[in-house]
């Protein structure tokens, strides 16, 4: 058999040892729990654990928030203990986290489940990524995290689809309950067929984790574009803070936001490919300025929805036999333009951050690209839950005679309640933060370009 060469590039192939087909297939199972039961958990915390609108945003904003902190410190304990190991206990965290959330539906109760959840998914994350990096070489890496990631957006496809049907034949508490099971799918995986494999360097201490998370945070630049980016999840933060509620309030238990959230991965598989060949050679900031001004368009779709229901009805027929109500066309246009913002905005933004990293930092401001979605996650649902309140309330804390009137406008397509009349003023409102936040990012342009070139004619003139 030839030997590759310096001229015969190395034929690369899709063969990886099974430790690898496994760390993915717990994946899988992971995020299958995860998004079925992330997508429903406001609307569960408000309905079952009965938090107010604005409680349940700050407790939901809290999780994820810290669910996308926590992760970068765990790597040291998996190290010490083993990845086989440090996933059992993951996975029982998980296991014994979704049971308890769905099982006692008190307050105190369920913030104890949360922090279980936020103690497994921290070890979940680094160590199965940490063994896809272990199970490759340098030339298939890219083939294996091709897999992984596509393996996160099934799982994340399978738990919303499965979400929608539970909720409507069983209960919203059954989410959680099939969260668990999934988890526990997971342990055993990983209990029956997980082998260790190799984990010199691929965790950081504690202290050289938070050593890290100090220099980035002191990098201005870096930490001004990502709090300028946080405006972009902010709106995408939405699919799981707002829509649910929003759709289940004014079309009624038939409506399924489960379901539609799909749109957007669904999106950005088909079209960040061929989206990515095409702004190759963008600058960065600018392919993000593009992200920045398509996001506020989605919000401002789903704005429009009593505008365009003025004009068509409380019927749309598409294809000649497809009926949608308004609101649910305009949410998939608008969870559409989401996924072909992202497209624009997340490959240009990772590429961004690695050029601000100094030599041989590149994986460690990588790893803490994700503090946008750590903010905009806390502010956006906490932004949600007064939103929602103002201008989309809680069916069950109105008089029952405007309950009632709700049921009868929903089932006879007439107008709801004048309480719901301004119910599309929060999407307006989320229009705005993309806005500003699009107009920073030319603000940002302007004055780095100015800064770069400052310093491009010292050094010439030096």
């Amino acid at each position: 058999m030839n030997e590759p060469t310096a001229d015969t590039p190395k034929k690369l192939g899709w063969r990886f040892p099974p430790t690898f087909w496994i760390a993915n297939a717990a994946e899988l199972f992971e995020r299958a729990a995860f998004y079925g039961m992330f997508i429903a958990l406001v609307v569960y915390l408000t309905r079952d654990v009965h938090f107010t609108d604005k409680e349940a945003a700050v407790v939901a904003g809290c999780f994820g928030s810290v669910l996308y902190l926590v992760p970068t410190f765990m790597g040291a304990m998996a190290d010490r203990i083993g990845f086989r190991r440090a996933l059992m206990l993951a996975f029982a965290l998980l296991t014994v986290g979704y049971a308890l959330l769905g099982a006692f539906q008190l307050k105190s109760t369920v913030i104890v489940a949360l922090s279980l959840i936020i103690l497994g998914g921290a070890i979940v994350k680094p160590v199965i990524s940490g063994t896809v990096a272990q199970c490759s070489d340098e030339d298939h890496r890219p083939r294996a995290f091709s897999i992984f990631y596509g393996v996160v957006n099934i799982g994340s496809f399978i738990g919303k689809s499965a979400a929608a049907p539970l909720r409507q034949e069983l209960g919203l508490e059954y989410i959680n309950y099939y969260a668990s099971a999934m988890a526990f799918c997971a342990f055993v995986c990983i209990a029956l067929f997980y082998r260790n494999v190799k984990t010199e360097g691929v965790g950081k201490s504690l202290q050289e984790s938070w050593d890290g998370f100090k220099k980035v945070i002191k990098h201005f630049r870096f930490m001004c574009l990502i709090v300028i980016v946080a405006g972009f999840w902010f709106i995408q933060g939405q699919l799981y803070a707002t829509m649910s509620k929003y759709m289940l309030r004014l079309l009624g238990e038939g409506a399924k936001p489960e379901w539609l959230a799909n749109i957007n991965p669904f999106v950005v598989v088909v079209l960040v490919v061929p989206i990515t060949h095409l702004i190759r050679k963008f600058k960065p900031e600018n392919a993000i300025a593009i992200g920045l001004l398509i996001i506020p368009l989605s919000a401002l779709t789903i704005a429009l929805t009593p505008f365009v229901e003025e004009a068509s009805g409380s019927s749309i027929t598409l294809f000649g036999n497809v009926s949608l109500h308004p609101l649910t066309l305009m949410v998939i246009l608008g969870i559409g333009l989401q996924g072909v913002a992202e497209c624009f905005l997340s490959p240009k933004f990772l590429e961004y951050a690695s050029k601000q990293a100094p030599p041989g930092e590149i994986g460690l401001y990588l790893g803490y690209q994700h503090l946008t979605t750590c903010i905009a996650w806390l502010f956006g649902f906490i932004a949600s839950g007064f939103l929602l309140d103002a201008y989309c309330p809680d069916p069950t804390t109105l008089d029952p005679a405007v309950q009632q009137q709700r049921l009868d406008a929903i089932a006879n397509g007439t107008p709801l309640p004048d309480v719901f009349a301004n119910a599309h003023y929060i999407w307006f409102a989320y229009a705005g933060v993309g806005i500003a936040a699009f107009c920073a990012i030319l603000v940002f342009k302007f004055v780095t370009d100015a800064i770069d070139r400052r310093r491009e004619a010292t050094e010439l003139a030096a």
